[in-house]
C-alpha cells in the first residue's frame, strides 16, 4: 500500500446493509493513538461509521488489505479519520488462533522512552534514534541477556528501531525462545547482545 491508492471500506453502518464507502489511504504506520497496545494502523478518509468496525478494506483490485477498526472523532460519526489494521497483521493473529487457540507476543521485559532532545542532553547521550531503557525487569530475558538501564536500544535484528512504539512492534512478532540480536549503545560504545525472547505475560484480570 501507498499513501493516495484508493481503497474501499465495506460494513453494516447502523445495521441499515452492507454498504461500501470510497477514499484513499492518507496514512502508514499510524501509531500511539492510544487505541491499543500494538497499533500500526493503516489511515483512510473512506468512512467508517458504527457497524463498519470488523469489515473488510479492500484495493480498486479487490484485494483485501486491512480491517476497519476505529475512527478518530469528537461525535462518533466519521470526521474522514479512520483507521484499519493492516491485514499482514490481520493474517499473523489469525493463523496463531487457528494453529494455538491464542496470540502469542514476544516479550523481553523492559521500559522504554522515546529520546528526544532535551532527553538527550540531560542524559548526554551521543545518539538520538532507538529508544532508552527506563526499566529491566529482574530476571526477565533483557535482564538475563545484560541490558541494562540507561542503554540506547538502537536497533532489533539488524533492524533500525525508532521510537517505543516500534520497538514494541518488532519484539511482539518474535516467537517465545526465538533469540534476537540487539543492538545497544552506552558511555564505552555500541555493543551487541542476545536475548532470548519470552512470551509476554497476560496482564492482570480485575477483581469484580
Amino acid at each position: 500500500m501507498r499513501v493516495g491508492d484508493i481503497v474501499l471500506a465495506i460494513g453494516n453502518p447502523f445495521g441499515i446493509g452492507q454498504t461500501v464507502t470510497l477514499g484513499i489511504v492518507s496514512g502508514l504506520g499510524r501509531s500511539q493513538l492510544g487505541i491499543t497496545t500494538f497499533e500500526n494502523f493503516i489511515q483512510t478518509d473512506a468512512s467508517i461509521h458504527p457497524g463498519n468496525s470488523g469489515g473488510a478494506l479492500v484495493d480498486a483490485a479487490g484485494n483485501l488489505v486491512g480491517i476497519n477498526t476505529a475512527i478518530y472523532s469528537q461525535t462518533g460519526v466519521s470526521m474522514g479519520i479512520g483507521y484499519a489494521i493492516p491485514v499482514s497483521i490481520a493474517r499473523q493473529v489469525m493463523e496463531q488462533i487457528v494453529q494455538k487457540g491464542s496470540v502469542t507476543r514476544g516479550w523481553i521485559g523492559v521500559g522504554v522512552q522515546d529520546i528526544t532532545r532535551e532527553l538527550a542532553e540531560s542524559f548526554k547521550l551521543s545518539v538520538t534514534g532507538g529508544v532508552l531503557i527506563t526499566h529491566v525487569e529482574r530476571g526477565g530475558p533483557a535482564d538475563k541477556a545484560g541490558l541494562k538501564l540507561g542503554d540506547v536500544l538502537l536497533a532489533i535484528n539488524g533492524k533500525p528501531v525508532s521510537d517505543t512504539t516500534g520497538m514494541l512492534n518488532m519484539i511482539a512478532v518474535l516467537q517465545p525462545g526465538e533469540q534476537a540480536r540487539l543492538k545497544v549503545a552506552r558511555s564505552q560504545g555500541d555493543e551487541e547482545l542476545t536475548v532470548t525472547v519470552g512470551r509476554r505475560p497476560r496482564p492482570p484480570q480485575r477483581k469484580q
